[in-house]
C-alpha cells in the first residue's frame, strides 16, 4: 500500500491485475510518418472496454507522447480497461515539424489521429497479439488532458464554427482540465492565438465526465479556475463535474511520476483522480454499474476534503 495516500484510500477500487503493454504500434498516415501508439491492457479477460487517451501540449519533451500519463493509463489498465495512447502530431518528441502549416498545435491532425485509431483497431490488435480478439470495439471512450481535452471534446460533438467532428463510435468521454469557452472569454492576445478554442459544447450528447483542479488558474482567460468547468455547464451529455481540491492543472500528477508538468504534486489528489475516473468508466461501460454511486457515497462520507462532485441530475 502507498503510505503517501490517506483520504483517497477510502474510495473503493478493484485490486490491480497484471497488464501487458505494446509499444511502438505503428499506423500508416497519408503524407507523413506513421502514427505511433502505446497499448496497455489487462493480460487476461475479454470484452475489454477501450479508452483512447489524448495527451496535452505541456512543456516536457516525452510526457506529451505515447510515453506519458502512466499514472492514469497503468491504473486504468490494471483494473480492466485497454488504454491506447497515440503520439500526436503536436508532440515535441514524435510529432510533425512545428513550422509546417497548422503547426505547432495541429489541432485538426490530432482529431484525425484519434479517428484513425478507431478506424484501425483490427490493425492495432494485429500488432498486439496478446490482446487480439479481446477488445470491445463497441465500447470506446476518449479521455484527454488539457489540449487533449479539446481534441476529445470535438470527437464527442463540440462544434467549431458549425463544423462537426463527432464520431458515433465513441460512446463516452472524460475531459481532464480541458479548455473552456474561447472567443470573448479569452484575453485578446489568446483569442487571436487560439481561435480553435472558440467551440460550442452544446453538441456533446454522449456521456461525459468533466474533471477540474480547484486551483487551476488558466493564463488564457481572466475568469479563473471555473473556466475549465464550461464543458460541464454547456454540454447536455456532461453527467458530472469532478473537482479535485488543492491542485491545479496537473490534477495531482496525472502526466507522469515526479514530473515538472505537475504544478502541485499530491499523491492523495492523484489517487482520487484515478479512482473516481475509473469508477465512472466502469459504471458507464456497465462493467460495474454501481461503481460510480458507491464512489460518490464513499467520497461524501469519508473523503469529502479531497474532491467534490456536482451531478447534472443532482
Amino acid at each position: 500500500m502507498n503510505r503517501l495516500i490517506t483520504l483517497s484510500r477510502d474510495l473503493p477500487t478493484p485490486e490491480p491485475e497484471i497488464t501487458v503493454a505494446f509499444t511502438p504500434i505503428r499506423l500508416p498516415m497519408p503524407g507523413r510518418q506513421p502514427l505511433e501508439l502505446r497499448l496497455t491492457a489487462p493480460s487476461a479477460g475479454v470484452n475489454l472496454p477501450i479508452v483512447i487517451f489524448s495527451h496535452g501540449f505541456g512543456p516536457s519533451n516525452y510526457l506529451s507522447s505515447k510515453d506519458g500519463y502512466a499514472p492514469l493509463a497503468q491504473f486504468w489498465a490494471e483494473r480492466g480497461v485497454a488504454v491506447i495512447q497515440p503520439t500526436h502530431a503536436s508532440s515535441r518528441v514524435g510529432g510533425l515539424d512545428p513550422d509546417l502549416p497548422d503547426g505547432p498545435f495541429f489541432w485538426r491532425e490530432r482529431v484525425a489521429e484519434m479517428r484513425a485509431v478507431v478506424d484501425r483497431l483490427a490493425e492495432v490488435e494485429r500488432q498486439a497479439p496478446a490482446v487480439a480478439g479481446r477488445l470491445a470495439h463497441d465500447r470506446i471512450a476518449v479521455a484527454g488532458h488539457s489540449f487533449g481535452g479539446l481534441t476529445c471534446g470535438l470527437l464527442l460533438g463540440a462544434r467549431l464554427k458549425d463544423e462537426d467532428f463527432s464520431d458515433p463510435r465513441i460512446r463516452a468521454g472524460i475531459l481532464l482540465a480541458a479548455p473552456g469557452r474561447g472567443g470573448a472569454d479569452l484575453t485578446p492576445e489568446n483569442a487571436e492565438r487560439f481561435p480553435f478554442f472558440d467551440v460550442d459544447f452544446s453538441g456533446i450528447v454522449a456521456p461525459t465526465l468533466v474533471v477540474c483542479g480547484a486551483e487551476d488558474d488558466p493564463h488564457f482567460t481572466p475568469r479563473g479556475p471555473e473556466w475549465h468547468a464550461d464543458p460541464f455547464h454547456d454540454a447536455p451529455g456532461a453527467e458530472a463535474l469532478l473537482t479535485i481540491n488543492g491542485v491545479g492543472h496537473g490534477l495531482g500528477g496525472i502526466a507522469g511520476w515526479d514530473a515538472r508538468e505537475t504544478d502541485a504534486e499530491s499523491p492523495d489528489a492523484l489517487e482520487a483522480t484515478r479512482r473516481l475516473t475509473l469508477a465512472w468508466l466502469r459504471s458507464t461501460f456497465v462493467v460495474e454499474p454501481a461503481a460510480w454511486a458507491h464512489s460518490r457515497s464513499a467520497l461524501k462520507e469519508r473523503a469529502a476534503a479531497i474532491a467534490n462532485i456536482t451531478s447534472r441530475n443532482g
